[in-house]
Order: C-alpha cells, then sequence, then structure tokens
C-alpha cells in the first residue's frame, strides 16, 4: 500500500513546536516501525505563506497523490483536499473553530473553516484523538459515527521520571525554578483558563503558597483575557489577584528542557476548558507527576485516575485538590504511581498500529 503524505508541517520551521508538527513527526517514525508494508511517501510544499499553503492543500498535493499512483492521501492535520481522486485519511484533532465563536476570527478564517470543513465530508475516513472531539467532529461536520475513528495520541519518549540530578540542577538553574513547586505549561489563549488558574492560588495560596509556588511557562508580559473580557498581562492579572508573591514567570521552555522542568514539579494545575486532547497532563504524567484540573472535554479521557479534577470554573475545589495532592505524603505517591500506570497506555507504537488499521481498512473497502 502506497500512501501519499501530506508534510506540510514536517519540515517547517515550527515543527518542533506545533502539535501538527510534533504529530506529524512521531507518526510517521513509528508507522515506518510498526507498518512495513505501508510505503509512506511525503510530499513537501515547494512554497510556504499562507495562500501558499491553502495552494498546497487544495491542488498540489491532491496531484502529487495521483501522479505517484497513491493508494491514500494521509493528511495528519485538518487541512483535507475538497476534491481528490485518492482517497482520503484526514486527522482531525479538534474543531475549535467551529465549536468555540470566540475562535471563528475573521472571513478568511471564517472562509477556511467552511472549506475544511465541506473537504472533511468527503474524507473516505477521519481520525481523531478522544471521544470527546469524536462527539464535537460528528456533531458539527455532521459526519456518520462510523467514519470517525479515535486514536489517542502520546507524550515523546523523552518524558520520563528518569532526569539526571545534573539535568534537574542545569534546568533548575537555567529557569531560577524553586526547590519545589506547581506547575503550569501550556497555552494562554480563552479555552485554557488562566484566570482560573490564578485564582485557585488566591484559595490556597496562604496554605501552600510558600512552599509550593506556582510555576508558569510564560513571561510576564504575556497577553491573557479575564473572564470578563478585559486584556491584561500575566503579571497584571496575578497582581490583580494579588498573589504575585506566589506565582513565578519562567518564560518560554526549550523542549530539550521540559522533561525536566515536569519532573521537578510536586504537581501539575491544568484548568483548561477545551482540548481535543491534553497533552501536556499527558507528558507531566509520564515524568510521574500527578495532575490536579479540569474535568472537561477530553482531559478525564486522559487523566483518568492519575488525578483529582473538578469543574473548569471551580477554582476553590480545584485549591482545595492541589492541598492534598502537595501535602498529604500517600495520595501523592499514590497518583504519581497511577500516573506513570496510566501515560504507559498511551504510546506511539498504540498510535501507529492504530492509525494503520484505519488505512488498511480504507485501502480494502477500495479495492
Amino acid at each position: 500500500m502506497k500512501v501519499a503524505v501530506n508534510a506540510w508541517f514536517l519540515d517547517a520551521p515550527e515543527t518542533h513546536t506545533t502539535g501538527s508538527g510534533q504529530y506529524t513527526t512521531q507518526l510517521l517514525s513509528a508507522l515506518a516501525a510498526v507498518a512495513p508494508d505501508i510505503q509512506l511517501e511525503p510530499v513537501l510544499p515547494r512554497r510556504r505563506g499562507d495562500w501558499a499553503k491553502l495552494y498546497f492543500e487544495q491542488v498540489e498535493f491532491p496531484r502529487a497523490a495521483q501522479r505517484m499512483n497513491a493508494d491514500i492521501a494521509l493528511v495528519p492535520y485538518w487541512g483535507p483536499p475538497l476534491v481528490s481522486d485518492v482517497p482520503v485519511v484526514v486527522t482531525i484533532h479538534d474543531v475549535i473553530p467551529l465549536a468555540l465563536p470566540a475562535y471563528r476570527g475573521g472571513p478568511r478564517q471564517r472562509a477556511y473553516a467552511g472549506l475544511v470543513r465541506a473537504a472533511a465530508a468527503n474524507a473516505a475516513a477521519v481520525i481523531t484523538d478522544s471521544e470527546f472531539s469524536k462527539r464535537d467532529i460528528v456533531k458539527h461536520l455532521a459526519l456518520p459515527p462510523e467514519r470517525v475513528t479515535v486514536v489517542p495520541l502520546a507524550a515523546g519518549a523523552r518524558f520520563t521520571p528518569y532526569v539526571s540530578a545534573d539535568d534537574l540542577a542545569r534546568v533548575q538553574a537555567r529557569y531560577q525554578l524553586p526547590e519545589r513547586y506547581v506547575l503550569y505549561l501550556g497555552g494562554f489563549d480563552v479555552r485554557k483558563n488562566i484566570e482560573t488558574l490564578m485564582q485557585v492560588y488566591v484559595w490556597c495560596g496562604e496554605s501552600i503558597g510558600e512552599e509550593y509556588p506556582l510555576v508558569i511557562c510564560g513571561a510576564p508580559s504575556t497577553p491573557v483575557v479575564s473572564d470578563g473580557g478585559e486584556h491584561l498581562t500575566l503579571a497584571e492579572m496575578a497582581a490583580r489577584l494579588e498573589i504575585g508573591d506566589v506565582v513565578r514567570f519562567i518564560g518560554h521552555v526549550e523542549e530539550e528542557d521540559k522533561p525536566a522542568v515536569y519532573a521537578g514539579a510536586r504537581c501539575f494545575l491544568y484548568p483548561s476548558t477545551y482540548e481535543g486532547f491534553g497533552l501536556p497532563p499527558l507528558e507531566a504524567m509520564a515524568c510521574g507527576v500527578p495532575v490536579v484540573g479540569s474535568n472537561a472535554a477530553s482531559i478525564s479521557e486522559v487523566v483518568g485516575n492519575a488525578g483529582m479534577l473538578v469543574d473548569p470554573k471551580d477554582a476553590r475545589r480545584m485549591a482545595g485538590a492541589l492541598i492534598a495532592v502537595c501535602i498529604e505524603d500517600d495520595l501523592h505517591d499514590t497518583l504519581c504511581q497511577r500516573a506513570l500506570l496510566r501515560a504507559a497506555q498511551f504510546t506511539w507504537e498504540r498510535t501507529a498500529l492504530e492509525t494503520a488499521a484505519v488505512l488498511r481498512r480504507v485501502y480494502e473497502g477500495r479495492r
């Protein structure tokens, strides 16, 4: 079976910093290892840019797939061609532009969302990351449920609790990390629920803030939006909530340093309101760190019993859970063990095997 792969994110400058880039890289590597019968043929774009991306997705890639006599055209992100002579399998991680009004953007963004929405209806199969995303896809794209297959993602192999003392010391010095801390690593857009993240420390700052300050992987000048729609910086929001003394902003964390930053944390705090999957909690668990956060969207599918999850807007209950995990050693140790066991269920080998099964099913169905 020959599979042409849309490789827009494979060699882009942002390959290692975007979810689509990491997914494409990890998936193709794992597929090559577990499915030698599948011949992967990446198709690279000839130019870059917004309009070049659209042309590549809709014209250049499907034509290339046809020229190489591919059996399947694989698009590892939500950008399938509207017309393709080769059966298309597309991965749709989430449908945020359709599900969340705040993300619909301007006329150009809405037009693009309409195009890929229509194109998804023509796909032979859709892969997505979670049952939550599948329900959203069925709802917003009006696709038959049997055409959508859930294939979970995985954390990279570098995310492990076995971080050397030298690496921990190096990262602690580089980012001026406290000896003990609670960690937030993720985005800062509206769905990440940053005001609730900080409100947790309004409730628990006096009891654990000095011993376990909140470390946020971002610069103090990072723009955020309050629940009331006000535009602030992270530092301004912390000051307004009067928690500046128990919050540390450490700036951007390099990819190679993330495992040590995770591993040094007592707990990972993640109050996001919408995730198609949620890799940061899984990466934390793979490093042996328990999760306290939101039970919204797909997060409970990922975290399972390896954390304490509550309503995403209930900062008080989230603070209570965080206090318990930080100060009760038995509870913390139990959740750490569960975190490692839970994370071990998500591997790129599993992702590749289940993706290969979808590709084979489409191939056999079109023969």
